[in-house]
């Protein structure tokens, strides 16, 4: 594996990411960009972003199985591949059964997916798998670089470091608002995660890790939200970067959230730069 994530990555929704993001995360010293909202088959979106920097890897976090034409994926990846080496990674993830029609088994159609890529001729350690549960963790230490995933929180990054050993990438992400009124940030928090928390995919994974029904039912609980949503001055979120790197993760992805997001990131890259001067 040659591509160089660093410690820190930033989420941009794939249709509204711009070039000029992409220049100024890389200028904050951000290894990657992760196009989140599932990125289309033809991944111009990536292209786009490659294209006006020098240095950040970009990646899907996730394409959707279901709706993303796997051999599509595969030349799409080929001919940015040819003009940003080692730059471009390709996250896949099973979709979830609320909003995917004909889901079935996420395992038995990643493993098909894979397959195509495969065949195709798309290296194994550019792929990374959208993996909650153990057996979606076990498929990407076998036929993958390792993991990227949203919603989850330290332990599960424990877990998965534990299944996929010490040479994978384990990538989880968070959302990170600077807000040090903690009621006001829960509540923006809480509308943030809302929508997600009502799939069964990432509420069975929370529960896997500890959190109970009482945690999972709205408005949720305090402790749930200040998991999966990093809040605070910018010191703090840190705090909560670092527990992951801790954990397990080699590289953590950010969602910033508020009117200047970009700023957000900024902040926090310093905030994180800093500790990890005092901390070697």
């Amino acid at each position: 594996m040659t591509f160089e994530l660093g410690l820190l990555g930033a989420y941009l929704t794939a249709a509204e990411a711009t070039a000029a993001q992409a220049a100024a995360l890389e200028q904050a010293g951000y290894g990657a960009v992760w196009l989140a909202a599932s990125p289309t088959a033809d991944l111009m979106a990536a292209q786009r972003l490659l294209d006006a920097t020098d240095r950040i890897v970009v990646g899907t976090s996730v394409i959707n199985v279901w709706q993303a034409n796997a051999d599509t994926v595969a030349d799409s990846y080929h001919r940015i591949a040819a003009q940003h080496p080692d730059r471009l990674v390709i996250g896949i993830g099973a979709g979830h059964r609320e909003h995917d029609a004909g889901y079935t088994s996420p395992v038995a159609k990643i493993t098909s997916y894979l397959d195509t890529l495969t065949a195709a001729g798309v290296p194994a350690d550019r792929l990374l798998l959208a993996a909650l549960g153990p057996k979606m963790l076990r498929l990407a230490a076998d036929r993958a670089a390792g993991t990227v995933t949203l919603q989850v929180t330290p332990e599960h990054t424990r877990r998965a470091r534990e299944i996929l050993g010490p040479d994978k990438l384990v990538i989880p992400g968070h959302g990170v608002l600077l807000d040090a009124d903690a009621d006001r940030a829960r509540a923006t928090g809480r509308a943030a995660v809302r929508p997600m928390l009502g799939i069964a995919n990432y509420a069975n994974n929370l529960r896997r890790i500890g959190y109970t029904d009482l945690d999972l039912t709205d408005p949720f609980s305090d402790r749930l939200i200040d998991a999966l949503v990093l809040h605070g001055d910018a010191a703090t979120i840190a705090d909560g970067i670092h527990a992951e790197l801790a954990a397990g993760a080699g590289h953590v992805g950010l969602h910033a959230m508020g009117e200047d997001p970009i700023g957000v990131l900024r902040a926090v890259a310093e905030a994180v730069r800093a500790q990890q001067v005092l901390r070697t």
